[in-house]
C-alpha cells in the first residue's frame, strides 16, 4: 500500500517527548500516514523527523483542527499534547483546563464529525490522587490537582463520546516517563530532566521534602510502542491502561542513580520545603499484560544511562518558565521568582 493509500493518524504534541516517540515508532511500523501537530510551546523543531509533515499549532485552535480533519479525514488520533505540571496547576488553573480540557473537547468534536475509526488519548496517574496502592484501574479516582481533574475530565468525555456517537477510544495512564527528547529546561515538571540539567550546569539537585516520596520511573522506549499499536488490538477498545514500571524508587535513591549516570556520583543536592503532592505513587500493570503481552521494561539504571548519553549532547536553551500565573497563594518560593502574576 502507498503512503497515499494509507489511512491518516493526526500525533498532537509531535514535537514534545511522548509525541516525538510515537510519530518515530509509527513511521517505524509504517501503517499509517502521520501528520505532526505542536505549537512548540514546549516541544522543539529538533525533535521532528521528515517522514510526518508538519503543522505548527494549539489543539485550542477549533478552525485550525476542522481544517486539518476536513483535508486529511483522520482515521485514527494519538493526543499527547498536554502541559503536564501537576503541582503548578494548582497555580494556572484557567491556562490548564483551556490546554488539557478545553484543548481535548475540540479534538473529541472533531475525530466525531470525522467517524474516526480510534482516538488513543495519553492520561495520567494523577487522576488517582492518594489511593490505596498500587493503582489499579477499577479503583474510583480522587484526582488531587487540576491537572489530574482534566485527564480524568477528558477520560469520561470520551466514555460519554464512545456511548453516544460509536466513537471508539484507548486511553493510557503512564506515570513519571523519562528518556530521549525530554525538556530539560522545564523548572516545574520531569524531575530526572530537571537533575539532569541541574548537573549539566553545576547546580546542585533540588529535592521537595526529605526525598522519601516514591514514584516508579518508566522509560520511554518501554510504552511508545503499546500507544501505537493501541487501535490495532481489538482488545484495547474503549479501556484504560495503566503502563510503565513496576518498581518505585525514592527521589533520594533516583538523585543516587542520575548523579550516577551523569558521571558525578558525590553532586550535591539542596532540599527544599515539601510541596502538596502525593507522597507515594505507583500502579499496577496487569490489565496491560493481559490485553498487550508481556511488557518490556528497561531498568532504570540502564534507562537513565541511556538518556544521560543524549542529554549530554544536547544544547542546553534557557529555563521553559511559565511567565503568567494566575494564584499565587502558597506557590513554593523556588517556583515564585521566575513570575509574573496575571488577574
Amino acid at each position: 500500500m502507498s503512503r497515499f493509500e494509507r489511512p491518516f493518524a493526526l500525533v498532537t504534541g509531535a514535537a514534545g517527548f511522548l509525541g516525538a516517540h510515537v510519530v518515530r515508532e509509527l513511521i517505524r511500523e509504517d501503517q499509517v500516514s502521520v501528520v505532526a501537530l505542536d505549537d512548540l510551546s514546549a516541544g522543539f523543531e529538533e525533535n521532528l523527523v521528515s517522514g510526518a509533515p508538519f503543522v505548527r499549532g494549539s489543539v485550542t485552535d477549533r478552525t485550525l483542527l476542522a481544517d486539518l480533519f476536513a483535508k486529511y479525514k483522520f482515521t485514527y488520533i494519538y493526543h499527547l499534547a498536554a502541559y503536564a505540571a501537576e503541582g503548578l496547576s494548582h497555580f494556572i488553573r484557567r491556562f490548564n483546563y483551556t490546554t488539557n480540557l478545553i484543548g481535548s473537547i475540540n479534538l473529541i468534536n472533531e475525530a466525531v464529525k470525522a467517524e474516526s475509526a480510534c482516538f488513543v488519548f495519553t492520561s495520567s496517574i494523577a487522576v488517582y490522587g492518594a489511593i490505596e496502592l498500587p493503582m489499579v484501574e477499577h479503583k474510583t479516582p480522587r484526582p488531587e490537582d487540576p491537572y489530574g481533574i482534566s485527564k480524568l475530565a477528558v477520560e469520561m468525555d470520551l466514555q460519554a463520546a464512545c456511548s453516544m456517537f460509536g466513537l471508539n477510544y484507548v486511553v493510557f495512564r503512564p506515570h513519571n516517563v523519562y528518556g530521549e527528547y525530554q525538556n530539560l529546561v522545564d523548572p516545574y515538571r520531569n524531575v530526572i530532566g530537571i537533575f539532569m540539567k541541574q548537573i549539566l550546569r553545576n547546580e546542585p539537585m533540588t529535592i521537595f521534602g526529605d526525598g522519601t516520596q516514591q514514584r516508579a520511573f518508566s522509560y520511554v522506549g518501554d510504552i511508545t510502542p503499546l500507544i501505537a499499536q493501541a487501535p490495532f488490538n481489538p482488545a484495547a477498545q474503549n479501556e484504560v491502561f495503566n503502563v510503565g514500571t513496576d518498581r518505585p524508587y525514592s527521589v533520594n535513591d533516583l538523585a543516587d542513580k542520575v548523579a550516577a549516570a551523569m558521571g558525578r556520583p558525590a553532586h550535591p543536592r539542596k532540599y527544599l520545603p515539601p510541596r502538596n503532592e502525593v507522597l507515594h505513587a505507583y500502579s499496577d500493570h496487569s490489565k496491560a499484560r493481559a490485553v498487550f503481552g508481556e511488557l518490556a521494561e528497561t531498568s532504570l539504571d540502564h534507562g537513565l544511562e541511556r538518556m544521560a548519553k543524549w542529554a549530554q549532547t544536547v544544547r542546553l536553551r534557557e529555563p521553559s518558565l511559565f511567565a503568567t500565573i494566575e494564584v499565587d497563594k502558597n506557590m513554593p518560593p523556588i517556583w515564585r521568582k521566575y513570575q509574573t502574576i496575571s488577574g
